[in-house]
């Protein structure tokens, strides 16, 4: 880190401010504190509370071995910072260096990080998604209500989704004992993320634990009683569904319409970066006051070909807040890029799912461990002959092999023979993602590069 008087003026005098008080928020500030700055910080959040974890949400919290409101990020240090809980960011001067906020204050910053995360994706039929039981699952609120209403003993609970939070969801509601049907327009449960190979497992998984896993539909209207709470849901291939809870799980929008006219390079797809996470201005001039972090970045991978990736991630949150707060204080020749490997975690029907590096760039996989009948395996997937990514279901501790060979750019198919690997004339098949032209629910990974081969994954409401 650099150490001469410019760094020196922004430990005494300077001003950060970091927008979005969630994890990534709560990690850079605490960075920056460790790192030395001293000067005014001030975080901004549009929820109510103070940073809490999110994935308990579908978890722990839907199975009653947590509480929503016991769900607080453990500190790491104190921030002494200003927190501004409860108001939303509404816009920013760049040129005035302020941000305004829904109270109409404005705060103003030397150095700005914007980290405002996603929201869930709601019901496209406004009156439709107010009907009583109804409900999206991201916030604590959300979680806290959606417990309340399981609580209450619905006779049947619909799933609209099958992407990761989706399939946790419905795994805690079986787990609960509730009927449970799942509508997922794409072939299989987690095909956006895993493919169709993968996705076919977690098809008969769910099967197996008592899901009415409906594939290859849309939910086209959920239909309400005379009191205005939900019914039923009419389905596209002409079948209707009954439920009294439904939960959308269509994915997720990035919080950066505040950021429209601002002049930042902001948009549905995030906020363009460096590979320091330094946001570009909508000329594509990186600026060097305004940095981004967590689910909102889109920053280009130098793993991954330099292709823009946003990584709806815990730990891409944490490792992106961290390497955004070093830049944030240091001079150019001593700023660092963010190079680590992705990594996602699910637990869904008894089972662990891990995966490392971008499977959804993979055109083919390998089974290298275990088998798909055993439900205990590893899919390495390959792209332009090498290994670009892993999962493992119940065989996480083979990942962090693969997570070196994903750094070394290694050759697919794997050269290596392991004890457990068939000799039987194995070889990778097409991984089986869907069209990206088409819409699927619940990838983790979005690409967004200029590769000629680029995959772009669009997410378009149900209609």
């Amino acid at each position: 880190m650099g150490g001469d008087g410019t760094l020196d003026r922004l430990k005494r005098k300077g001003r950060i401010v970091v927008v979005g008080a969630s994890l990534a928020g709560l990690r850079a500030a605490e960075t920056l504190r460790d790192k030395g700055f001293a000067g005014s910080l001030t975080l901004v959040g549009d929820e109510p509370y103070e940073p809490y974890d999110r994935p308990p949400l579908s978890k722990g919290v839907l199975l009653g071995k947590a509480s929503a409101d016991r769900t607080a990020l453990p500190r790491l240090r104190n921030v002494d910072a200003k927190w501004r809980l409860g108001v939303a960011a509404t816009g920013l001067d760049m040129g005035a260096r302020r941000v305004r906020l829904a109270d109409g204050d404005e705060v103003p910053y030397d150095r700005l990080l914007i980290a405002t995360g996603v929201r869930a994706r709601p019901w496209p039929h406004e009156g439709e998604g107010a009907l009583d039981g109804v409900i999206v699952l991201r916030t604590r609120d959300d979680s806290a209500a959606l417990s309340r209403m399981l609580a209450a003993g619905p006779r049947r609970v619909l799933v609209i989704g099958a992407g990761f939070t989706g399939s946790e969801i419905a795994s805690a509601c079986r787990e609960r004992g509730h009927h449970v049907t799942v509508a997922e327009r794409a072939a299989a449960p987690l095909v956006g993320a895993l493919g169709g190979v993968v996705g076919a497992v977690a098809a008969e998984l769910q099967r197996e634990h008592g899901v009415d896993l409906r594939t290859g539909v849309m939910v086209t209207a959920l239909d309400g009683d005379a009191a205005g709470r939900v019914r039923s849901a009419q389905l596209s291939d002409g079948s209707s569904v009954r439920a009294d809870v439904v939960i959308v799980s269509l994915g997720a929008t990035r919080n950066t319409e505040w950021l429209y006219g601002s002049g930042l390079g902001a948009g549905p797809r995030g906020i363009a970066c460096d590979a320091g996470c330094r946001a570009f201005d909508i000329r594509g001039i990186v600026t060097d006051d305004i940095y981004a972090a967590g689910d909102v970045a889109r920053c280009p991978h130098p793993l991954f070909g330099y292709q823009f990736l946003t990584l709806e991630h815990w730990g891409n949150a944490v490792a992106q807040a961290e390497i955004a707060a070093h830049n944030m204080l240091s001079e150019s020749v001593d700023r660092v890029p963010h190079m680590e490997v992705p990594s996602f975690w699910s637990s869904q029907f008894g089972i662990n799912i891990k995966s490392v590096g971008v499977p959804s760039m993979g055109t083919e996989i390998l089974i290298t461990q275990g088998s798909l009948e055993s439900r205990r395996f590893v899919g390495v997937y390959g792209y332009q002959g090498r290994v670009i990514g892993a999962v493992g279901f119940d065989s996480a501790r083979w990942l962090p092999f693969y997570q070196e060979q994903i750094e070394a750019a290694a050759p697919f198919p794997p050269e290596f023979s392991t004890v457990d690997r068939r000799t039987d004339g194995q070889r990778p098949v097409d991984a089986d993602f869907p069209d990206p032209s088409v819409p699927t629910h619940g990838p983790t990974v979005t690409l967004s590069g200029y590769a000629p081969d680029d995959r772009r994954m669009t997410f378009v409401p149900a209609h």
